[in-house]
């Protein structure tokens, strides 16, 4: 049986509106994901035990079934039961270079990454739009992760429809270390402060994603004009992540004094990025941030936006 391994790359938003309360619990979005070529390695390989093992090179990712990685695998245990019995359980190897808890989907592209690697080591078959309603299953990002690029976003995240490949700009990425942001506190906190904006007609819904979709940043992605892009970025959770996590704030306004295009707070934080024209500029931009926030904690990436989602990359036979 073959081993792969894959790797799995971070994603950035770059417009995030939400629009209202679902039946399910969740809030209706209305959002524009980007893949980009910071990305964690996921090794997977059958065990010949009906096990599925977790090991990690960091040491806040969680090595049971509370990792995303180990609930995809067992997703497809699940799905699939014949297959697993007659190939037994995996082992999984989760090479971090994704920051934890930072808003960039590290966890869900892992998972992302289970659920193909399982497919070819397994021999399913199974196709993208396949993979992607079983990803639906462990998460809204999942879908996403399994296919990046550059996508609109619609639902709780799951429903997607691809756009021009945006892959032309570079971006410097920051976060505090010691600084996590609960993506359920931020979500239940912006409901509790704009509810009162919130629609519920299913023409409405319809009306503001179709705004979306023929709107002023859509249009500047499709013909990659990029100054606009970096004028139109958005995010409703800055509403209240901001001014809770005054570090987050002082982060992007930084960032918002040195040579980009824009910047903004990635998902619900706390990481935040700012779009560069280029690596000399993303570099540029980074150094300046770091003298202005003279902070052990604060950690930086430099690094380009992706066309795609999860990639194979070695194979082997085990």
């Amino acid at each position: 049986m073959h081993s792969y391994s894959l790797i799995a790359p971070a994603k950035i938003n770059l417009h995030l509106e939400i629009i209202g309360d679902r039946p399910d619990g969740f809030h209706e979005l209305v959002m524009i994901l980007q893949s980009i070529e910071l990305a964690d390695q996921i090794d997977i390989q059958a065990n010949s035990t009906q096990k599925i093992n977790i090991h990690s090179n960091h040491p806040q990712v969680p090595l049971d079934e509370t990792n995303l990685a180990y609930r995809a695998a067992q997703l497809m245990c699940e799905a699939f039961p014949d297959v697993y019995h007659n190939f037994g359980g995996v082992d999984i190897v989760i090479k971090k270079n994704i920051p934890v808890a930072a808003g960039l989907a590290g966890g869900s592209t892992n998972a992302a990454a289970v659920l193909v690697g399982i497919n070819m080591m397994w021999e399913l078959g199974l196709t993208q739009p396949e993979l992607q309603g079983l990803a639906a299953q462990l998460g809204s990002d999942i879908p996403f992760c399994v296919s990046g690029g550059t996508a609109i976003a619609t639902g709780r995240g799951e429903k997607l429809d691809p756009i021009n490949d945006l892959d032309n700009l570079w971006l410097v990425l920051a976060k505090y270390s010691n600084l996590s942001v609960s993506t359920a506190w931020a979500y239940q906190t912006y409901r509790q402060q704009y509810s009162s904006t919130y629609i519920s007609e299913e023409k409405d819904i319809k009306s503001r994603t179709a705004k979306l979709h023929s709107g002023p940043l859509v249009s500047a992605i499709i013909h990659k004009q990029t100054k606009e892009i970096g004028k139109l970025l958005y995010n409703d959770l800055e509403k209240v992540v901001l001014p809770e996590y005054p570090q987050v704030a002082q982060l992007r306004s930084a960032f918002a004094q040195t040579e980009i295009l824009g910047t903004m707070m990635s998902g619900s934080g706390p990481t935040v990025f700012a779009l560069c024209e280029s690596e000399e500029k993303a570099v540029r931009s980074k150094h300046k941030v770091k003298e202005a926030i003279n902070d052990p904690n604060l950690d930086f990436w430099v690094t380009r936006l992706s066309s795609g989602g999860i990639q194979v990359g070695a194979s082997g036979e085990s």
